[in-house]
């Protein structure tokens, strides 16, 4: 399956390079049956109601007076998902867990912009960049989330990847480090029954490695969310899901953050040297882009970054302790980051 899924993967990341469409991967019909689908599931899955809460601001106050350096600037782009859409506390959205933790790893203050939009698909990248790019310095770094709209709304895979490298590599040009965190697998959503969980893994899977390969052709890294909101949201469904059956609760944000925050440290070479070696007892290593691509898109919370030529580097990262003093988040459910304990 993950060869397969490397071909087409492939494909999509060319045909976005070179400026094809295409409806998607799996033709016309059963495009059309996952949009009916979809429209019935929305009939069971809650709305989600009000706005975001807003996080953005200074974190790591307790490094302010050390050693008098400037805050590391975190930006963070995409869909509601990166909005933190569902919770109810700034400090429980991924861009506040995130900042929270970036500073407790820099020792460093942080300051975080959050431009992401509920709703949004990767044709509001461009607003989004242009908007934190205007405002200030660029970002020493920036997280995405994105792809799940793009997927429910019947974007063409190729279109999606093309508009995600193109933002990439308009924050690389600026300056700024970038972590993708790839589209999540929406065969996980629990109201979501038969063919419509089977189309929708799928497609969330394929584009999430397509855009793998867009991404570290533009100079960023990935992080796939995809199996991470797979069995550990399959097994506790009523903890890591809002109230509105859709977005991730607190806890689930948290789990999200946990996967993403190694690589977020290792961008801005803030991780430990020996861990950026491929260890092969956690099944790390150098492989062809599109394979490496697949295999991230199948398991939840790894990394792959560019390596030489056609080649990248997968990792699954290491979970550690924060120290005690980093920001509260719920239930310090996050405080052991990367993979392991």
């Amino acid at each position: 399956m993950s060869m397969s899924r490397a071909r087409v993967a492939r494909r999509i990341a060319a045909a976005a390079a070179y400026g094809g469409g295409g409806i998607g991967l799996l033709g016309a019909t059963a495009v059309g049956v996952l949009l009916t689908e979809a429209r019935l599931a929305r009939r069971v899955v809650g709305g989600a109601h009000g706005s975001p809460p807003h996080a953005d601001g200074r974190y790591g106050s307790a490094f302010v007076h050390r050693l008098g350096r400037d805050p590391l600037l975190l930006g963070v782009l995409g869909d509601s998902t990166a909005a933190g859409q569902g919770v109810h506390r700034p400090r429980q959205t991924p861009g506040a867990l995130l900042a929270s933790g970036l500073a407790a790893v820099a020792e460093r203050p942080v300051t975080l912009r959050n431009v992401a939009l509920s709703g949004a698909q990767s044709h509001d990248l461009d607003r989004q960049v242009t908007l934190l790019l205007d405002d200030g310095p660029a970002p020493d770094v920036c997280v995405i989330m994105i792809g799940a709209n793009d997927v429910t709304h019947g974007m063409p895979a190729a279109r999606s990847v093309r508009l995600l490298s193109d933002a990439v590599r308009r924050l690389r040009e600026a300056g700024s480090e970038v972590v993708v965190g790839t589209c999540p697998d929406l065969g996980t959503i629990e109201p979501v029954y038969q063919p419509l969980r089977w189309v929708a893994k799928r497609l969330s899977r394929q584009l999430a490695a397509a855009q793998t390969i867009g991404v570290l052709e533009a100079g960023g890294r990935t992080v796939s969310l995809g199996d991470l909101l797979g069995p550990e949201f399959a097994q506790n469904p009523r903890e890591l899901f809002g109230p509105d059956n859709y977005h991730p609760s607190a806890e689930g944000y948290a789990t999200a953050a946990m996967a993403v925050l190694p690589t977020l440290c290792a961008a801005l070479g803030l991780w430990p040297e020996d861990e950026e070696r491929p260890d092969v007892a956690r099944r790390e290593g150098i492989l062809p882009v599109a394979r490496a691509a697949a295999e991230a898109a199948a398991e939840g919370g790894t990394e792959v970054t560019a390596a030489r030529g056609r080649w990248a580097l997968l990792k699954h990262r290491k979970r550690r302790h924060l120290p005690a003093h980093t920001e509260a988040t719920p239930h310090h459910a996050w405080l052991r980051v990367g993979r392991g304990s």
